[in-house]
């Protein structure tokens, strides 16, 4: 099976501490646990998760465990689902001071190189966009 690498990127007006925390806590509307129709979640390294997404009139379920957690910087952990076909990916959640903002890029590897697999960049576009309406409005922080 070939696999690819897909990679999102967007400046947030808000400090990389402001958006670790949103990124990591399921409570927080903009993350990317916000909302789910089931979740168990355990944001330490090793820890857990189960999440299940609504879309497209089904329930799609992820499975994965963290691997890295440094606040504010990087989160990563695996990711297993129907569109990985069980293979477990890697997702890299990088933040980076860029003035008053924050230069956001997801990085998912080992993603199958079809249809389905590349249907994440869609995914990950769409909870990137929806962690910087989290922002929108607000007064953007002065760096760290």
């Amino acid at each position: 099976m070939d696999l690819t690498e897909i990679v999102v990127t967007r400046n947030i007006a808000a400090s990389p501490e402001k958006i670790f925390d949103v990124w990591i806590d399921a409570n927080s509307p903009g993350g990317p646990w916000f909302g789910a129709e089931r979740l168990i979640l355990s944001p330490i390294v090793d820890g857990l998760f189960y999440l299940a997404i609504k879309h497209e009139g089904r329930t799609w379920p992820h499975y994965g465990r963290f691997l890295r957690i440094d606040r504010p910087t990087c989160v990563e952990h695996t990711w297993v689902s129907e569109a990985t076909k069980g293979v477990e990916s890697v997702v890299r959640f990088e933040l980076k001071s860029n003035g008053s903002n924050t230069e956001v890029t997801l990085r998912h590897r080992g993603v199958p190189d079809d249809k389905l697999g590349r249907q994440h960049k869609d995914g990950w576009t769409w909870a990137l966009s929806a962690l910087a309406e989290r922002f929108v409005g607000r007064q953007a922080e002065p760096p760290a």
